[in-house]
């Protein structure tokens, strides 16, 4: 078997609202829009399912739309937490919580999108274990803090 990974795609209730916070919130390209389906630059795509669709006719429709489970989450990477953050906050997105430094010393923000999907921001690998280095800590320190093989720090920082 062969399988390639096209997309992830999530099920929404406003296919509108959702274009608006995935595109002109957290800025992410559209690739394809076909209305009911919108194909994002990077994999995700987000689906306002029409209720007669084998999915929901299948498991019913409020079992793909309920905005109280969250199975998963999506997960992002950025280089400009603070400034993202900024923006999230001036558009009063739903936080589950702020800035958050994780015990690998990585900073990370959790939110929530229009359905209720879990969304996570985080400091890039290089950006977090780089804070630590150029704080003064050895290969080993940083290496210890925040799990990263000491090689790989070596290769990320150009030491």
């Amino acid at each position: 078997m062969n399988l390639t990974n096209s997309s992830t795609a999530l099920f929404v209730k406003n296919i509108n609202t959702s274009k608006e916070f995935y595109h002109n919130i957290l800025q992410i390209p559209i690739e394809l829009d076909f209305g009911k389906n919108i194909i994002f630059t990077g994999g995700l795509a987000i689906w306002e399912i029409n209720s007669s669709h084998i999915i929901p006719a299948s498991l019913g429709l409020e079992k793909i739309t309920n905005s109280s489970v969250n199975r998963f989450e999506l997960y992002f990477e950025t280089e400009n937490l603070d400034e993202v953050f900024g923006a999230l906050k001036n558009n009063q997105v739903e936080f589950l919580h702020e800035i958050h430094e994780e015990t690998w010393g990585q900073r990370t923000i959790r939110f929530f999108d229009p359905d209720k999907h879990l969304i996570e921001i985080g400091e890039t690998l290089k950006q977090f274990v780089g804070r630590f280095y150029n704080q003064g800590l050895s290969l080993e320190q940083v290496s210890k803090k925040t799990h990263v093989p000491v090689e790989e720090i070596r290769r990320l920082m150009n030491v």
